[in-house]
């Protein structure tokens, strides 16, 4: 086999491993402060909920919100093809080639089909009565102007979760999307299962903690 063929096969096996199998994401916001950083790089695989529905406590990415809101949603919905190149590393840094729509979420189940959620302004979270100790929330809504973030009471439909931020005073997450408080299981990419590069809270031009990490930072994690 010749170069070229080579190659082709090559990119043809990368590109199913990632769109199948496993893909790499990485952590655009701090929705999910303080466990994951900015800039952290994740492993999202793709297998378990083919066998399973997802479980509360996971991470999980998904599709924007403007894919499957219908307030937000266009049309029939984000184009496929545009969706899979904008995905591909560096053409979505291509002017033009941004679409809302093909951007991937990640948040944490709190809650799957039948649960009754509650949750107050202060973005404290009760499942079927009962008030969840969520130790990876560090940083909830300040409730101090009167107001808090916005609350819901809800049952969570069938082949639906209800997916929350860990920095809850600062994640758009199901309590704002104006359509629908859930996200279809249909939307779902993959969970997130291992961190195996961390921010470290440092710069990125400061390239010698790429080699050495500050003491205490573990750049390889399961999640």
């Amino acid at each position: 086999m010749g170069f070229w063929p080579s190659l082709l096969v090559t990119l043809v096996a990368a590109l199913g491993i990632r769109h199948f199998l496993v893909e790499a994401r990485y952590i655009p916001s701090g929705s999910m402060l303080p466990g994951l950083q900015l800039q952290d790089r994740l492993l999202v695989e793709k297998l378990t909920y083919r066998t399973r529905a997802p479980r509360r406590g996971e991470v999980v990415v998904f599709r924007a919100p403007h894919a499957f809101d219908p307030a937000l949603k266009s049309g029939s919905g984000p184009d496929p093809l545009r969706c899979f190149l904008v995905n591909l590393p560096f053409v979505g840094l291509i002017p033009g080639m941004q679409e809302p729509a093909c951007e991937a979420f990640i948040k944490r189940v709190v809650a799957i089909p039948g649960d009754e959620v509650d949750i107050d302004p202060s973005g404290h979270l009760k499942v079927n009565g009962k008030a969840v100790n969520e130790s990876y929330v560090a940083k909830y809504c300040d409730t101090s102007d009167g107001r808090g973030c916005p609350p819901l009471r809800a049952v969570v439909p069938p082949q639906s979760v209800l997916v929350l931020g860990d920095n809850r005073q600062n994640s758009w997450d199901g309590r704002y999307w104006p359509g629908t408080h859930f996200l279809p299981t249909d939307d779902i990419i993959g969970r997130a299962t291992v961190r195996f590069w961390r921010n470290c809270g440092k710069p990125i031009w400061q390239f010698w903690w790429w080699v050495i990490p500050p003491k205490g930072c573990n750049r390889f994690s399961a999640l």
